[in-house]
């Protein structure tokens, strides 16, 4: 007879910090909601500082999957809602709350995302397909979504410096909707996640 909650039962200890991945990633959203709805930059200071702690549980899952030797289709799509999470939504979220609030801006983010949820299905998809004889992928197509880090940390510094809203740096320009210059990272590291041609080799 089923029960309630088996499926948490069934859960491996590595579907647990993938869950942790996503746990932070939301807390992040949250964190940037509320800095909009109070101004106090330590509330988006501490909501960045869940995404370097959302990639460790990320890269922890995997080594906890393979050193206990169990891994799950489950495990796999778990990995991925998290990602987009984390990884996708949450920076997007933050960049919003620094003060990439233009018409432009919201274009460029939401691409931004979207390349992210395209990049991890067309991963979920290939994966068997590009691992070798002992079934580890050998490369990405595109860089990994947790690369977005990279983007979390430049946003760190700036909220740091006080270089936010109006201050943000490269201020914004008007082409009929507003556009701040510093989106545009998002727009490359988008571009270079859903790349066919840009191999990475997977660690």
């Amino acid at each position: 007879m089923k029960r309630h909650f088996s499926m948490i039962r069934e859960f491996h200890l590595a579907d647990w910090f993938t869950l942790a991945n996503a746990f932070c990633g939301t807390g992040a959203v949250f964190a940037a909601m509320r800095f909009l709805q109070d101004g106090r930059p330590h509330a988006l200071l501490q909501g960045m500082a869940l995404i370097p702690l959302a990639f460790l549980f990320d890269a922890l899952d995997g080594r906890i999957a393979r050193w206990r030797q169990k891994s799950s289709s489950m495990g796999r799509e778990l990995d991925s809602l998290a990602d987009v999470i984390s990884f996708g939504v949450a920076p997007a979220a933050l960049a919003y709350a620094c003060g990439m609030q233009g018409g432009w801006d919201w274009v460029v983010l939401s691409y931004f995302v979207c390349c992210g949820v395209s990049r991890l299905a067309r991963y979920n998809v290939t994966a068997e397909s590009l691992s070798g004889d002992d079934g580890k992928v050998r490369y990405f197509e595109g860089t990994p979504i947790p690369t977005s880090l990279v983007l979390v940390v430049v946003l760190a510094l700036a909220a740091w410096n006080g270089r936010l809203g109006d201050s943000l740096w490269f201020g914004a320009i008007d082409l009929g909707w507003q556009l701040h210059p510093l989106v545009l990272m998002f727009a490359l590291s988008g571009s270079l996640m859903i790349s066919k041609t840009l191999h990475i080799p997977k660690p």
